[in-house]
């Protein structure tokens, strides 16, 4: 069985501004949409303040001033030619690569291959050639490769999901909403019928699922089972933020 490997780039357009401007780091900073009305990228500092994700800037300017947050505007060429360099460094590592948005790819390694090693290889790889640090989730689906690479991000930077025990672990931590296509009003819909974590969710019977979810959701059901469902080119709407 071929392994999935989910690469996203942390934090990506503040990344991005840390390879020519290192005296950032350690420091919250954000970056600004193109009119720098709200906020598109937050470093660990400043997620660590409690500024969110698409907050507006006049609504985070009193936190901004009370810890000297840096605020950038964004550059969009700057980061899809980022893009571009990580998407070369992971092509020399496998021939199927989804391009799933600016920061995030999914990719196959193939039969045989020692995932966890090249996860880490492939890391510090993206590091020496582009200056940006990556997380890797290791799974046999897609929506599980989802779920790694983003607990992969406190973990170390890399996440295997390929053991069954150690899957469930995870899924019996991570609520239902927390899964890659619920999102926050299915989650709410899931918990009524006594369904909160993602290995209650694994563990829902089909016919529930497609009665609650319909047919894409019971694919997501199936992945958290570790079946593959979703080929590279086919992927469910990202949950809105």
């Amino acid at each position: 069985m071929s392994v999935l490997a989910l690469v996203d780039c942390n934090n990506f357009f503040v990344s991005c501004e840390r390879v020519f401007r290192p005296e950032l780091e350690g420091r919250p900073v954000i970056v600004m949409s193109g009119n720098d009305g709200c906020v598109i990228s937050r470093s660990e500092e400043a997620k660590a303040l409690g500024i969110p994700m698409g907050a507006p800037i006049f609504e985070v300017r009193p936190t901004i001033v009370e810890h000297g947050v840096v605020c950038i505007s964004a550059n969009h060429e700057l980061y899809v030619d980022f893009s571009r360099r990580v998407g070369e460094v992971l092509a020399r590592h496998s021939p199927e690569i989804e391009n799933y948005s600016i920061d995030e790819s999914f990719l196959t390694f193939p039969d045989g291959t020692d995932a966890g090693p090249l996860a880490r290889r492939l890391r510090a790889e993206v590091m020496r050639w582009t200056g940006l640090p990556v997380s890797v989730g290791l799974a046999p689906s897609k929506t599980l490769a989802k779920l790694a690479a983003d607990k992969a991000k406190k973990l170390g930077g890399a996440l295997s999901l390929l053991d069954a025990g150690e899957r469930d672990l995870l899924l019996r931590v991570t609520p239902s909403g927390q899964v890659w296509g619920i999102g926050r009003r299915l989650a709410e819909r899931l918990s009524s019928y006594g369904i909160r974590s993602a290995l209650d969710l694994a563990g829902t019977p089909d016919p529930l699922a497609r009665k609650i979810l319909g047919i894409g959701g019971l694919k997501l059901v199936w992945e958290l089972r570790g079946l593959p469902c979703l080929p590279l080119a086919e992927v469910p709407p990202p949950r809105q933020s």
